[in-house]
């Protein structure tokens, strides 16, 4: 969810790759888990129909508030990925920030009625 929700991630080898080292069958997993308990959507690639695109929906963006929480903890006590740059935004205008990536989400929706 950290991927998709803040790194932009969005295919099962861009979350593969993040450096987490996760097996492929407990990434598979989980992705089936987040789909069946509707935080994530999963749409075929349109570039290529091989491949699937996975979309937070309106109940995973809106766990938002709960994992910039989690970074914050995290980058209290311990020495994470998250650029400090964001970690700071985070941290000084927290609403802000929630805003730009809520924002960002919507505009990554597909529009209603193009058949997506």
């Amino acid at each position: 969810m950290r991927d998709l929700m803040f790194k932009g991630a969005k295919t099962f080898n861009d979350f593969l790759m993040a450096g987490e080292g996760i097996a492929t069958n407990v990434l598979t997993d989980r992705l089936a888990r987040l789909e069946t308990n509707g935080i994530v959507t999963k749409v075929r690639d349109t570039h290529d129909a091989r491949r699937f695109i996975y979309r937070l929906t309106e109940k995973g963006i809106d766990l938002m508030p709960a994992l910039v929480e989690l970074v914050l903890w995290s980058a209290r006590y311990e020495k994470t990925d998250a650029p400090p740059e964001v970690v700071h935004v985070m941290r000084t205008d927290r609403t802000g920030f929630m805003t730009q990536v809520r924002e960002a989400w919507k505009a990554s929706q597909p529009k209603s009625g193009s058949g997506a």
